[in-house]
């Protein structure tokens, strides 16, 4: 997707949000969005089925969650930090999994929609061609995989990022932000120098 689309997307989300339809707002991200989303969870999370189950949970929290979103930051940020707590209350619920909140005849379209990604993204990833940095970088711990990600995939912006690694829902202020933008880039240049000295070792890197 390039710039002129995103905000294009962006755009278009916010009108139907401000207009309170929540409903379209959603379609909308998920349709735009919930391909790149679902990746991100797969890369967290390894097994199909897990990346599956925590991006219902995301379409449901993308759902809910609109109306108090301030706009502090563009909806794809936001986005991305509800796939990391969802996926971080995954892990932490596993065993003790509970039902949706709303009722799934309530999100019929929803859902509908995010079969639709699923389907269509997972069939592309089963194509893709993976390398072996790939293969290192998915033995990180998930933390350390999503920072990667986000900075070198989906290239956020540190500010972006330090609000989509943020655990707690509520914004961070001015100086947190700067704050914890700048503990995100030294933990990322630990975790680079780590792959290099890990691909030097096996001979992937010769410099």
């Amino acid at each position: 997707m390039s710039h002129e689309q995103r905000d294009e997307l962006e755009a278009a989300i916010r009108r139907c949000a401000e207009r309170r339809d929540f409903p379209a707002a959603t379609t909308l991200a998920l349709q735009g969005y919930g391909p790149e989303l679902f990746r991100f969870l797969v890369s967290l999370h390894g097994r199909e089925h897990e990346a599956s189950d925590v991006f219902s949970l995301v379409a449901e929290g993308l759902w809910r969650g609109l109306e108090s979103f301030g706009w502090e930051c563009s909806y794809r940020t936001w986005a991305y930090a509800i796939a990391r707590r969802s996926s971080l209350r995954y892990r932490r619920d596993e065993g003790r999994r509970g039902k949706r909140q709303t009722p799934l005849a309530e999100l019929s379209a929803l859902s509908a929609i995010e079969q639709q990604v699923r389907t269509q993204t997972l069939s592309f990833l089963r194509t893709e061609v993976r390398d072996r940095f790939a293969e290192l970088r998915d033995n990180l711990p998930p933390d350390d995989r999503a920072l990667l990600v986000l900075r070198v995939d989906r290239k956020l912006a540190w500010n972006d990022l330090a609000r989509a690694m943020h655990d707690d829902e509520a914004p961070l202020g001015e100086g947190e932000l700067k704050k914890a933008a700048a503990r995100l880039r030294k933990r990322f240049q630990i975790i680079k120098e780590k792959l290099v000295e890990i691909g030097r070792s096996e001979g992937l890197i010769r410099h």
